[in-house]
């Protein structure tokens, strides 16, 4: 998904007003569905050194990360992804996470969220609040990088962008996010300007790759697939955990 090109006010979804909470085990990772629309949390640990808390979105590729790298003493906390369709929420359910987890006693907290289309709010939020989050504008800019990105910037101007989330979730979170399940018409003038659909691949899954250009088929948009793997949000967990170091 991507704010660029000419912008245009989707019909989004009502914000719920309280978010559903679910707390999850790694081994019991729940499932995209859940990850959009409920907050969730994994404990790796318990109790944890370090705490990450993140976009819903992400929670395969962090877990992954951890995962791979080994690393020890560390839970996660995400909020649900359709809160990109109210940027304007994000910065106080960050808020929120970090206060509970600060009267739990956890200390080492880390938030993997860009801005988000918060316009620094989230940046004043983490200021306030003493907690680091990673650097970026979006997530496609971090799974990229962000120097690559930005070099591309230019040429990508009509780019309408997917990660493996957005992918297996187009049609809850853009789709029907975007009203379109109910006003198809409008499908053309929401993406006017746009000249193609990129999907940032994290993983190699042909069935996934599929999807995307399923995806981009049906918004009429070119298919380009760039393999990212997990890109700078690698570097950000792994600093983190290996910060936290193990419990006890």
């Amino acid at each position: 998904m991507r704010r660029g090109g000419r912008r245009v006010r989707a019909v989004p979804e009502a914000v719920p007003k309280a978010i559903p909470e679910v707390v999850s085990l790694a081994a019991e990772m729940p499932d995209d569905e859940v990850l959009t629309r409920a907050a969730v949390t994994v404990a790796t640990a318990a109790p944890p050194s370090t705490l990450l808390i993140a976009c819903g979105a992400l929670a395969r590729e962090i877990l992954a990360v951890i995962e791979i790298n080994g690393l020890p003493g560390m839970a996660l906390e995400c909020l649900p992804a359709t809160l990109h369709n109210h940027p304007e929420h994000i910065p106080e359910a960050v808020r929120d996470k970090v206060r509970a987890a600060r009267a739990r006693g956890v200390e080492n907290i880390h938030v993997v969220y860009a801005d988000c289309g918060t316009g620094g709010m989230l940046d004043r939020v983490c200021g306030e609040e003493g907690v680091t989050r990673i650097a970026g504008p979006h997530c496609y800019a971090f799974f990229d990088g962000l120097d690559a990105f930005a070099a591309r910037a230019e040429e990508e101007m009509g780019a309408f962008f997917l990660t493996d989330f957005l992918a297996r979730q187009f049609e809850t979170l853009i789709w029907k996010g975007m009203g379109l399940d109910r006003h198809p018409d409008l499908r053309d003038l929401y993406f006017d300007n746009y000249d193609r659909v990129v999907h940032l691949a994290q993983t190699d899954d042909p069935a996934l790759d599929a999807k995307a250009r399923a995806a981009a088929d049906r918004l009429g948009l070119r298919y380009v697939r760039r393999a990212t793997g997990y890109g700078e949000l690698a570097d950000f967990v792994t600093a983190a955990g290996r910060a936290g170091g193990p419990v006890g």
